[in-house]
């Protein structure tokens, strides 16, 4: 066994965040454009290194400040994944901790210190083109837009996306645009509230589709669905 003298190489911790909407009825993520090198110029996912006197979470918090300027409240935040693959950053060895997190609502970002721009931006192009991200962002992005993709089988993620009363149209819009499919609206109508505690149904209807009454809706005590409402 060795001592407790005993040397480590150095290598560094960051920490990336994936943050995902739906606006105008597509999956959106929020990229910044990077101010400095490497990859000056390039669209990348908010992130940065792990200062030695902050946990991840504060880390992550501190970098999204101070990249886009959004406030810590960013709705549903849990750890994505660590990815450690030598090379994947070209100042050195560094592993990084990826955080997912999903706003129904949010402001518009305003790039602070670290980058040249924030912005939302189509997660379909993005996910299309290997090398729309710096480092490893796409395999990042693409393993958080699939755990999102599957929390809203599983979950009543979804609701939270939309207004505090709505209709079944409006919720499937919310699945077609994370799901990146068209889902059949009576097959999906059938099963949103056929699904115990997912959707409360109230005694509002307002103006549907082609003009016809929609009933509007209200999110159920639900945390899981059972059964889940799967993709295919």
């Amino acid at each position: 066994m060795k001592g407790m003298a005993e040397t480590f190489d150095r290598f560094a911790v960051t920490v990336d965040l994936v943050i995902l909407t739906v606006q105008r009825e597509q999956l959106n993520v929020l990229t910044v454009t990077r101010k400095f090198p490497p990859f000056q110029g390039r669209q990348a996912l908010p992130g940065g290194f792990v200062e030695t006197d902050e946990d991840l979470i504060t880390a992550a918090f501190r970098e999204l400040g101070e990249e886009t300027g959004l406030a810590c409240d960013v709705g549903h935040l849990e750890q994505l994944a660590s990815y450690g693959e030598p090379g994947r950053d070209p100042r050195g060895r560094v592993i990084t901790v990826a955080y997912l997190a999903l706003l129904a609502d949010p402001p518009g970002p305003v790039a602070a210190t670290d980058a040249a721009s924030a912005q939302w931006t189509a997660v379909e192009p993005l996910l299309a083109d290997r090398e729309a991200l710096a480092f490893d962002h796409h395999r990042i992005l693409s393993d958080g837009v699939e755990r999102a993709r599957s929390k809203l089988e599983y979950s009543s993620l979804a609701a939270q996306f939309c207004p505090a009363e709505f209709t079944i149209a409006q919720l499937r819009r919310i699945y077609e645009a994370v799901w990146g499919t068209r889902l059949d609206p009576r097959n999906f109508h059938r099963k949103v509230t056929g699904t115990p505690g997912f959707v409360i149904a109230g005694d509002r209807y307002t103006d549907g589709e082609r003009g016809r009454p929609a009933r509007l809706y209200r999110q159920g005590p639900a945390d899981q669905l059972h059964p889940p409402l799967l993709r295919r």
